[in-house]
């Protein structure tokens, strides 16, 4: 086993850590981590990313809803439009070159960044029936979340998690939980439309799974005991540096 294998492997707790804490950040933890720990190819890498993430986000999604901390309605609503966009960006990537994808992933860690970083001025909103959503405009950011997954494996909870709070009118931890939903939902529609065109390492992908659910239960817990605006504005600088990190190995 190489070293970069088995820092994969430790780094896939991480992936749960984050995923089960912050509601989203796994697939840009994930795909970085299997192209340049574990020497998996980028859209092998990218497909990978989605099980890893989908599987991980529907087991972190267990202990929020048992704390009733998961907008049911809301979260089908927006996974279902995301799924759509999923899977048609997951059938397009087949006919964009390795690399423009790898610059793609990197543009959108900074734009999801930026995302972490602007919501710490987010109003929060209270959860309830009587709150009024605009669905076609939750149908339609559902779309576009999902075609993004799709295309990168990138994009998930860090951007459905402002959504659900300024269109689905959940407060900060109810989106979070409810982010999970929608993770798990357009990760599996997005798979899918990976599938026909890409291989897939079967057993890595099944080892770092496991893993990054192990480490969802530590960020599920983590959750309500840290303030999530330190910790998300730590993280997106993280993020930052990952995504720069990404464009420049591509284009120098």
């Amino acid at each position: 086993m190489s070293l970069g294998l088995v820092l994969a492997l430790a780094a896939a707790g991480v992936i749960g850590l984050v995923l089960g804490g912050l509601g989203g950040g796994g697939s840009i933890l994930t795909v970085p981590i299997l192209v340049y720990l574990a020497g998996v190819d980028a859209k092998p890498a990218i497909a990978m990313s989605l099980i890893v993430v989908g599987v991980t986000a529907a087991v972190a999604l267990i202990p929020h809803a048992r704390a009733g901390r998961v907008a049911w309605r809301v979260g089908a609503l927006f996974g279902s439009a995301g799924m759509v966009g999923a899977y048609l960006g997951g059938r397009v990537a087949a006919f964009i070159p390795a690399n423009v994808l790898l610059v793609a992933f990197g543009i959108m860690t900074i734009a999801t960044a930026w995302a972490m970083l602007r919501s710490r001025s987010t109003p929060s909103a209270e959860d309830g029936p009587a709150k009024r959503r605009p669905v076609i405009k939750i149908l339609l950011e559902g779309v576009a979340v999902g075609l993004v997954t799709g295309l990168v494996g990138a994009g998930g909870g860090f951007l459905v998690v402002p959504a659900l709070v300024l269109l689905g009118g959940l407060s900060m931890p109810t989106a979070i939980g409810t982010s999970l939903l929608v993770i798990a939902m357009k990760s599996g529609a997005a798979f899918a439309g990976y599938l026909s065109t890409t291989t897939v390492d079967w057993p890595l992908t099944a080892a770092i799974t496991a893993l990054a659910v192990l480490g969802s239960f530590a960020g599920a817990k983590l959750a309500g005991r840290i303030d999530p605006k330190r910790l998300r504005q730590a993280f997106a600088w993280f993020v930052v540096v990952i995504g720069v990190g990404m464009i420049l190995g591509q284009l120098l």
